[in-house]
């Protein structure tokens, strides 16, 4: 049974989850609702978001293994739960899975799902090392599902699409730099160029903190021009609220266990933002 969780684990599935769910909202964003003839091409769609991340996750546990056996020794490799091997092997079948249900999809989509997991792959290998850039990196592959949802059902992206997407990368970015803070004495060891290695935990706190600002900058300019409905406001405002506050929180405190812990918040806000996105486009634009 520990096994069993441990290969779970190396998937992380609640953010596998988050990447499957955000297929459907691109769609719903680009045109009110499923249709009826795209739901099998949606589920496709959520199957690869799901697959491919984690792959790039357990490709990713297979690189770090020596610094998280320093910073996360429970981890699924560094706990002997699951060998290097195995990881790799888990991953393959992941990719396998996930550009197939690309491909029975659009070809649209497989190319940009292959786009995507090239820079997740690149980013495992090499784009880690070079902090903020690598941080870019895991945010465009985090923003990728709502343009990969727009281009189920429609042959390009929109402006409300953009901005979501917009919105997702940035917030992202700022975990990606929060992330650094809690990982910053193996990433140290191993030469890995976070924010937090190269400027100090206090400079990275105040980097995160200013991409979670800016992706809530981005919050109003839906409604500014009439881009969503009215249930979109309530949403996006507790969405905003959280962000805020969880800057707040890691400006003022920027140890490892409260990176940590506004590391999870940012999960959960990102939630509201997707329910938000939803509530929004369904109603503008059936």
């Amino acid at each position: 049974m520990d096994r069993a969780f441990a290969f779970i684990r190396l998937m992380r599935p609640v953010n596998c989850v988050m990447m499957a769910a955000a297929v459907p909202v691109g769609v719903v964003v680009a045109v009110g609702g499923i249709p009826a003839w795209a739901a099998p091409k949606v589920l496709l769609g959520s199957l690869t978001g799901f697959t491919l991340l984690a792959a790039s996750n357990a490709i990713n546990d297979y690189h770090d293994r020596e610094v998280d056996a320093v910073n996360e020794p429970n981890r699924p490799i560094p706990s002997g739960l699951v060998s290097p091997g195995e990881a790799l092997l888990t991953a393959a079948l992941l990719t396998v899975t996930g550009l197939a249900a690309a491909l029975l999809t659009n070809v649209r989509c497989f190319l940009l799902a292959l786009a995507a997991y090239a820079i997740s792959v690149s980013y495992v290998t090499w784009g880690k090392r070079t902090g903020l850039l690598g941080n870019f990196m895991v945010g465009t592959c985090i923003a990728i599902p709502f343009i990969y949802g727009s281009l189920i059902v429609a042959e390009g992206v929109d402006p409300l699409t953009g901005l979501f997407s917009s919105t997702a990368l940035l917030s992202n970015v700022g975990r990606e730099v929060t992330k650094g803070i809690v990982d910053v004495e193996g990433d140290r060891l191993q030469g890995v160029k976070t924010v937090a290695v190269s400027h100090g935990c206090g400079k990275a706190a105040a980097v995160a903190a200013l991409f979670y600002i800016a992706a809530v900058g981005l919050t109003p300019i839906p409604p500014m021009f009439v881009l969503v409905s009215p249930p979109y406001t309530p949403v996006i405002t507790l969405t905003a609220a959280g962000f805020v506050y969880s800057a707040a929180s890691l400006l003022r405190d920027h140890t490892r266990e409260n990176a940590r812990r506004v590391k999870q918040q940012v999960l959960i806000w990102m939630c509201t933002a997707l329910l938000a996105f939803t509530l929004g486009a369904i109603h503008i634009r059936l």
